[in-house]
């Protein structure tokens, strides 16, 4: 068995900010693999099913981003599994809007939810998925609203405009699991890390 760990923040205020495109990728992999997020157990909304021929719990964890790793090792113990066996997906300012890259293990790159997850775990060795969300227009965020902090740009909403690209790139983050879990690793980061970031 496997964990995905999409990150984001609970409740409606939330559903359509940059911080959530990790939930927003674990709703896409459970339409597109038929799990019902009904259930709850690890602070976690979860759902159980199969990627691959494997057996995977989906989790969108309802502790806040900041206090991710509270959820995540408890969901780890429960389900005992190590941290080998978690695959988390968050967003990325870094990366353009639209491109998304996996890597095997690494820091934090000062997103908070992941440093609440390495600090809880006591382990940063844990494939992970960066989707990218983009950096605020110079002079302000793109829908023309003015950006004071990073925490404001990613606890923004999507424009109308950029959703079409979230779309896209959750489609592609659920093609990329469904690699990970039928030709490895390897073959995902070779095969999704390389792709263009489509543009607005």
């Amino acid at each position: 068995m496997r964990l995905i760990v999409g990150l984001g923040n609970p409740g409606a205020d939330y559903s359509n900010s940059r911080h959530n495109v990790g939930f927003l990728c674990i709703n896409r992999l459970a339409r597109r693999h038929g799990m019902a997020l009904k259930g709850q157990q690890g602070r976690a909304r979860t759902g159980i099913g199969e990627i691959g021929g494997e057996a995977v719990v989906l989790a969108k964890p309802q502790t806040y981003v900041n206090n991710s790793g509270e959820s995540v090792s408890m969901l780890l113990d429960r389900l005992t599994l190590d941290p080998d066996d978690l695959i988390v997906i968050y967003d990325d300012f870094s990366l353009p809007l639209g491109k998304m890259r996996i890597r095997r293990g690494g820091g934090s790159g000062g997103h908070n939810g992941m440093k609440s997850i390495i600090a809880s775990l006591g382990s940063q060795e844990f494939p992970r998925i960066r989707v990218g969300i983009g950096r605020p227009a110079s002079g302000g965020a793109p829908n023309g609203k003015v950006a004071t902090s990073a925490t404001t740009y990613v606890l923004g909403d999507f424009t109308p405009e950029e959703r079409a690209l979230v779309n896209e790139v959750t489609s592609t983050v659920s093609d990329a699991v469904d690699c990970i879990f039928t030709e490895g690793i390897e073959v995902a980061m070779n095969r999704f890390n390389s792709l263009v970031a489509p543009s607005l």
